[in-house]
């Protein structure tokens, strides 16, 4: 027997169906290993993507206090009533069911009203199923946040927006009905709102000033935003983010970064519908970093109760280390009212008050009498000004075609500089000013640095800043520069624009007999601070002229001088008075200004005021307007560092 006679009696298609299946299942063999063995892990993420979820908690921010410890800016408790949304399900569920037979039978009803041949061949008109599967939630949720009204008093609602905008994006947070519940609506959601209720209560934090409208310009204040996309992992996995607080001026801006807390994340295995199912993992968010800052609160409240309702600004710098020791700005506005949200009322306030503005650096004003201090070293260090220099006042200056004058009328009779910065003569600087001319005195001003920003740090310093020289006129104005312009500049006025700001610095740096002052809102430590390099150069005054110049500063403040009232009994202090016209609200108004230094032996404080002048009506000077502001300042230095102010008690 052959081999065709063993396979002659076997079908040639079963042997072909035989082959088939051989490869089929090798096939099917070789797949499932390669699933196994090769794509296991990318199934792994696909299932990790569907089935998992990540929730980012960001840490509370740090706390800012002033430099001798006390608490400018905390955190509160925020409470808010909330529910997770997937403790609402079964009433979703069957609140929308009610809805759907209710709308299946108004339908109908509506359906069998309808003429017979309209029906003819035309079926019911089916329901909005998405549609009514909103309006069943937004009624479930509703209920709550009306039990929460009837218990607390108050009128909260919400959207059918904000509830599709949740389920969204943020279906795993919890949704908020009421936010920033009072401690009594707290406790009277506690003592009324059964345990077993989904109503719960989410703590947070909100910001807290201890001290309400103090520096509120200067420790600025923060508003809710989304986490930084840079701090959410790439990795596919859908993430859930609570809102952070960020800082928006202020301290709370400019440091943003080191006060911000780090943020925590959990992760967790949802169910098919996206729900919460099972906690995998957890990372606790932590705190930011505390800021100690330059600000003395005590200082800092003096400067606010001196200025009282008046527009102004009132600046203390540590003349040594330019440490802001206070930087008061009016109108203002008290930071817990913009905590943990601005109301719209509140900015609406806040906005027609003009209250937002930190007069401090935000706006630049004409400097007025003020100025004549640099106009006297100018002159000084050009020679045009020394021991013998004198002018005799009669309380007009005649300058081409016009008429300058002096705002004593009748004049000040024979005068020299120190005197002339004690009775703060025009005559005298009108004179001066035109020997020394006008590239002079933009020179000096800008050794100074009045051209430039400070560079303290917080955001917004105004750049409108003028130090008039012939080219700027030329090419702002358009026109050529003139005498009446060099006299005008010599006095503070004419196109001469700085910020208060700018002349605490001038008259810190005049205390240190340097060009420059850098102010910080930095508390430094005694290490840094003897490393402080303001970044000037010696004023460069000899000597005799230093003496000349602070012999007129201090008479400023004596009994004849036009800051007299700015003295205290067993301190010396140096000053100059000022008072210009400016233009604001759409009138002409004056503004008063002083800047003062003490002690005169030893110099460690030095103030800038500036009092704006609101109607046309309000007639302010510098030293009977802003030098008594200046003096409660002095006062409160005195009180809180009498070693300093060379009035420590000796037993």
């Amino acid at each position: 027997m052959n081999q065709y006679d063993v396979h002659r009696g076997e079908n040639p298609r079963i042997i072909f169906f035989f082959w088939i299946v051989i490869l089929a299942s090798i096939t099917l063999i070789l797949g499932l290993a390669w699933r196994q063995l090769i794509a296991n892990q990318k199934y792994e993420v696909i299932e990790k993507r569907q089935t998992e979820r990540r929730i980012l908690k960001p840490g509370p921010r740090g706390d800012i206090y002033d430099r001798k410890g006390n608490l400018l800016v905390g955190n509160r408790p925020h409470y808010s009533a909330v529910v997770y949304l997937d403790d609402l399900r079964r009433e979703f569920r069957s609140e929308y069911s009610k809805i759907i037979r209710a709308e299946r039978e108004r339908i109908r009803k509506a359906y069998d009203l309808r003429p017979k041949n309209e029906r003819a061949g035309v079926a019911p008109p089916a329901p909005n199923y998405n549609e009514l599967q909103w309006v069943a939630r937004k009624n479930v949720i509703e209920i709550y946040i009306n039990k929460i009204n009837l218990i607390t008093g108050r009128e909260d609602a919400i959207t059918t927006r904000a509830i599709i905008r949740h389920f969204n994006e943020q279906l795993l947070l919890p949704l908020v009905l009421v936010e920033d519940l009072t401690a009594d609506q707290y406790a009277r959601l506690i003592e009324q709102v059964p345990v077993q209720s989904p109503i719960k209560i989410h703590t947070d934090t909100a910001r807290y000033y201890p001290y309400g409208a103090a520096a509120a310009h200067t420790l600025g204040y923060v508003q809710k935003v989304n986490p930084d996309p840079s701090e959410i992992i790439d990795d596919g996995l859908k993430t859930f983010t609570f809102k952070t607080k960020q800082g928006k001026t202020g301290i709370e801006r400019s440091f943003d970064e080191h006060l911000s807390g780090t943020t925590g994340h959990e992760i967790w295995r949802v169910d098919p519908l996206g729900f919460q199912d099972a906690l995998l993992y957890q990372e606790a968010p932590k705190q930011g970093e505390n800021f100690i800052s330059s600000i003395d609160i005590d200082l800092q409240i003096a400067a606010e109760t001196a200025l009282g309702n008046r527009t102004g600004t009132a600046i203390a710098l540590d003349v040594k280390t330019g440490e802001v020791l206070a930087i008061a700005s009016h109108p203002g506005y008290d930071l817990n009212d913009l905590s943990p949200y601005i109301p719209r009322k509140v900015f609406d306030k806040i906005n027609e008050q003009g209250a937002w503005l930190n007069r401090s650096l935000q706006l630049s004003y004409p400097p007025g009498s003020t100025f004549k201090l640099l106009s006297a070293i100018a002159g000084l260090r050009k020679g045009t000004i020394n021991t013998k220099t004198q002018h005799n006042c009669q309380g007009v200056f005649p300058l081409g075609n016009r008429i300058f004058s002096c705002h004593a009328r009748n004049g000040h009779g024979l005068v020299d500089l120190a005197t002339a910065i004690e009775g703060s003569c025009n005559i005298f600087f009108y004179a001066e000013g035109l020997r020394i001319g006008i590239d002079e005195l933009s020179a000096e001003a800008q050794r100074f640095g009045l051209n430039e920003r400070t560079g303290i740090e917080v955001p917004y310093e105004t750049g409108r800043l003028v130090v008039p020289t012939k080219d700027w006129k030329r090419e702002i104005i358009g026109e050529g520069w003139m005498l009446g312009d060099t006299a005008n500049t010599a006095i503070g006025q004419g196109f001469l624009l700085v910020t208060p700001l700018q002349m605490a610095n001038l008259i810190a740096s005049i205390a240190r007999g340097e060009t420059r002052t850098q102010p910080t809102l930095r508390a430094l430590s005694a290490e840094e601070a003897k490393r402080v390099d303001h970044g000037g150069e010696p004023i460069g005054l000899t000597p005799r002229q230093h003496v000349e110049l602070w012999e007129g500063m201090e008479r400023v403040v004596s009994n004849s001088g036009t800051g007299r009232l700015v003295q205290i009994d067993g301190l010396r202090i140096a000053g100059k008075t000022g008072t210009a016209d400016f233009r604001a609200h759409g009138k002409e108004v004056n503004l008063a200004w002083f800047l003062g230094l003490a002690p005169v032996e030893d110099p460690q404080i030095a103030i800038a005021v500036m009092v704006e002048g609101t109607s046309s009506s309000d007639s302010y000077h510098g030293g009977s307007t802003a030098g008594p502001v200046a003096k409660d300042i002095f006062l409160e230095f005195i009180e809180h560092y009498p070693e300093r102010a060379g009035l420590a008690f000796k037993y």
